[in-house]
């Protein structure tokens, strides 16, 4: 199947302006939760964050709505191809188009885009039910952590030993969360995150989704995985203070909605039924409290 049957050639000809604003739309469409943190940017990182946000959509789409395994499979190794264009500035997508400024401007990894495609693979291979937690921290590594790991060079943070470190343990610290979060929805949709030796420690033999998520051991399982998670919210911590807090505000910004998703489940006893939300209100406090002040030691375990 050729490729522009697969992604088409909408991008071909696209203006750069146009380009970004259909990504700037995919991401207002999202309803993220990470786009307060890309509001504060200048014009140009912002865009570039844009870009990136709305390649990981279109992915992440590709891998839960491409129709049969053969398609999902197709579809993402045509984003892949795609990818290798937009290194060679000929790109065939308006997100393409959207991402060639970005990497340009910043140097970003290839690799890294590559990663995000291998951790959509993943899902489209399993899905994921009961992985290993060796395997959990590669899939968190593919569509968490390369995300970081592009956004420090936007952000103005750069790459070096303490910022690809950062990147990793915030990635690790949100996706744990979003996981322990979403133990029901994601069951409804045939996965369990939740990784299998943590379930065998606590007496869930089963590997049914929706048996995992019923079962009256997993509240014990999400607490031992909400340690984890908060955890690595202290590593991001304890990193962070070696870097300019300014340089990566837009990180602050999602970590304070995050770490307070899992505080909230933390208070709940990691009890399951009611969803985590946050409203408005709460969400402009954090984000107030990381625009204006840089953040405390141990803030993130404390208020």
């Amino acid at each position: 199947m050729p490729e522009t049957s697969v992604l088409g050639t909408a991008g071909i000809g696209m203006a750069a302006e146009d380009a970004a604003r259909h990504a700037a739309e995919i991401v207002k469409r999202s309803g993220t939760s990470f786009a307060a943190g890309m509001r504060i940017l200048s014009r140009e990182r912002r865009e570039a964050m844009y870009a990136i946000y709305a390649f990981a959509r279109e992915v992440d789409d590709v891998a839960d709505e491409g129709g049969t395994y053969d398609e999902r499979m197709i579809g993402l190794a045509a984003w892949r191809d795609e990818i290798a264009r937009c290194y060679e500035s000929t790109p065939q997508t308006p997100v393409g188009v959207a991402l060639v400024p970005a990497i340009r401007r910043f140097d970003l990894d290839r690799h890294e885009f590559e990663m995000l495609v291998e951790g959509m693979v993943m899902d489209v291979e399993g899905p994921l039910v009961a992985p290993s937690h060796d395997r959990l921290m590669a899939y968190c590594r593919r569509v968490a952590g390369a995300v970081g790991l592009l956004s420090m060079p936007v952000f103005g943070a750069g790459r070096g030993d303490i910022e690809d470190r950062f990147a990793i343990a915030l990635a690790n610290a949100l996706q744990l969360t979003n996981i322990l979060r979403d133990v029901e929805e994601d069951a409804e949709m045939g996965r369990v995150y939740l990784p299998s030796e943590l379930l065998d420690e606590c007496g869930i033999s089963t590997r049914d989704p929706h048996e995992i998520a019923g079962h009256d051991a997993v509240q014990d399982v999400a607490r031992r995985l909400g340690r984890e998670a908060r955890g690595w919210f202290g590593e991001t911590q304890a990193l962070l203070t070696h870097l300019n807090w300014r340089e990566v505000r837009p990180a602050l910004l999602m970590m304070g909605v995050y770490e307070r998703y899992l505080r909230v489940m933390e208070e709940r006893d990691f009890a399951m039924g009611e969803p985590v939300k946050l409203g408005k209100a709460a969400k402009l406090g954090i984000a107030l409290r990381y625009l204006l002040l840089p953040p405390r030691r141990g803030a993130v375990k404390g208020s």
